[in-house]
Formats: C-alpha cells, structure tokens, sequence
C-alpha cells in the first residue's frame, strides 16, 4: 500500500499543519489524495455533522459561528466547512465566509475551511465531504457544514449530514410555496432567522401549513425562531439538534443514514473511474470521427453511444 502524504499520526492529533495540507490534498484532487483518505478512513464516523442550509441572506454564516462558539463553550471541538459559490467566470469561489466568523476562527479549537462549489448542482461539492471525513479523522466532535443556498438544487446535504437545518428569513415567506417541493423536505428542523423582524409571525405560520401536510411518522420538524445578530435562539437550535440526534440513535435511523452515505460515496467514485477510463484518447478520437454524420443525420446520437459502449466492453 501507497505511503500517505500526510504524518497520520499529527492529522489524528488534530495538528492544524496536517489537517490543512490534507484537506488541500483532498480539495485539489491531488494523485496522493485516494491513499490519504484510505489511511484515515477507519478514524471517521465519530463525528456529528450538522449540515445548514437555505437561501442567500438568511444568516447561515452568523448562525454556524454562533453554534461553534456554543460548542465550544461545552469543550467539544468543532469543524467548519463553508462552501462559497464558484464564479462562472474565473472559476474561483467568493469565500467570504470567514469574514463573517471571525468570531471564532482565532479559536485553536476550531478548524474553518472555505471551499468552492465546483459547480456542485447540490450547493455541496463532493470535495467537501471528503474533507469533513478528515476533520473527523482529525478529532473534531462536531462538523458544521454551511452550504450554497441555491434553493430547491440545494438537496445533496441531506445525504451528507446526520441533521439537516434550513434557515429562512421573514422575507422568505412569499417564496415558500415554491420552495416545498425541494428545500423544504430535506429539512429536519427550520430556523426562522432575524425574527426581530416584521413578518416573523406569518413566515412561521407559513412553515407549520406546509408541516403540517408534510408526511413524516417518526420525526415532526419543527420552527425555532432566532435573531443569530444578538445570540437569540442559539441555544434551542443546539437543543433541537441533539433532540434530534438522539432520536436518530434511539431508532437506528443514525447508522442507516450514514450506511447509504457510504454506498453513495462507492457509487461515485466507481462513477468517477468509470467515466475517466471510458473517455479514452481512442474514443474521443471515435466521438469525433462520428460527429459529421450525426450532424448529417445519417447516424443518431444513440447510434453512437451504443458504438462507443461497445468498444469499452470489448476492451
């Protein structure tokens, strides 16, 4: 077996040097990063992770800050992964939630990464979660993953997290109605968000209507409201959370949860191996060979598919 790029034994102690260099490793799908997330696979699954999400504006930055520094309060250590949009143009992200948790990033018992969406229709790239198997492996007890908030695309965190938050805002209540066939059902509990606000009241009538038509025998989300700005509601989000997950482990629905995000994870990496070792120089090279005559009509584009299939099996 390939020796891993990084000294386990200081990404397992939670040496902030070797988690960086790890998550980097991981992030810029770097040849060693296989080796390293093998090496620290059998150390994961002792994290809890918490995934919060909903639509830009709505203080997801300030409510993940003001929930790490609630953990930490209790002596827990706590991992943070913002993802930021990636610019169409330049490819980059904007990552500008750090500046928004400076509260806690100066804390030696938090670990924050920004990373880029890579164009991950979910709001979360699958990078990101690989990373959060290395902040577990690195010890930290509790996982916060803040996600784009793209609206009803914004679906793979449910996979990805134990418990799943959606933040809305007062604003938010003319939007709801169309949100419910995609962002509202991932939720296992809301924060209305800035609730000091006119239309705090409507906007959480707004959520329990739609509840209250949602079928869901062993779990009722419920609304928290909160002001993230002051501190307000931070302690029933945390609450609400750990009701929760202990619903979750007194079910069996926690270690059922977390077997489907594996089988997921082995699905995409066979995708991903596949689909590397099929676009091949010699059948690109057939792609565009047959491109003319699909252009002509003289072949269809299942034509081809069902040619180039046939010639990965055949090798």
């Amino acid at each position: 077996m390939a020796r891993s790029p990084v000294a386990m034994e200081k990404l397992f102690s939670g040496d902030r040097v070797a988690v960086a260099r790890a998550i980097s490793i991981v992030e810029n799908g770097e040849s060693e990063a296989r080796v390293l997330l093998r090496s620290l696979f059998p150390r994961t699954g002792r994290s809890y992770r918490i995934g919060i999400t909903g639509p830009p504006g709505a203080g997801k930055s300030t409510i993940t800050s003001r929930l790490a520094g609630h953990y930490r309060d209790r002596g827990l250590g706590v991992g943070i992964i913002a993802v930021d949009p990636t610019s169409p143009f330049s490819g980059g992200a904007l990552l500008g939630d750090r500046v928004r948790m400076a509260d806690v990033e100066t804390d030696t018992g938090v670990f924050i990464r920004s990373m880029a969406s890579r164009g991950s229709l979910g709001g979360l790239s699958r990078k990101a979660v690989e990373a959060a198997d290395v902040l577990d492996a690195a010890g930290k007890d509790v996982i916060l993953m803040e996600t784009v908030g793209v609206g009803q695309s914004e679906l793979d965190i449910a996979g990805a997290a134990d418990t799943t938050v959606v933040v809305l805002v007062p604003e938010s209540g003319d939007s709801i109605q169309a949100m419910k066939a995609g962002l509202m059902e991932i939720a296992d509990f809301f924060v209305l968000n800035k609730a000091d606000r006119a239309g705090a009241e409507q906007a959480v009538m707004s959520i329990q209507m739609i509840l209250h038509f949602r079928e869901n025998a062993d779990w009722n989300p419920s609304v928290v409201k909160a002001t993230a700005s002051t501190g307000a509601g931070i302690t029933e989000i945390a609450s609400l959370i750990e009701s929760h997950r202990a619903h979750l482990e007194k079910s069996g629905a926690l270690a059922l949860k977390r077997r489907e995000r594996i089988a997921r994870r082995i699905g995409d990496l066979v995708s991903e191996t596949l689909r590397v070792d099929f676009w091949s120089p010699e059948r690109r090279a057939m792609l565009a060979a047959r491109m003319e005559s699909v252009m002509q009509m003289a072949n269809s584009p299942y034509d081809v598919a069902e040619e180039l299939i046939g010639h990965f099996k055949s090798r």
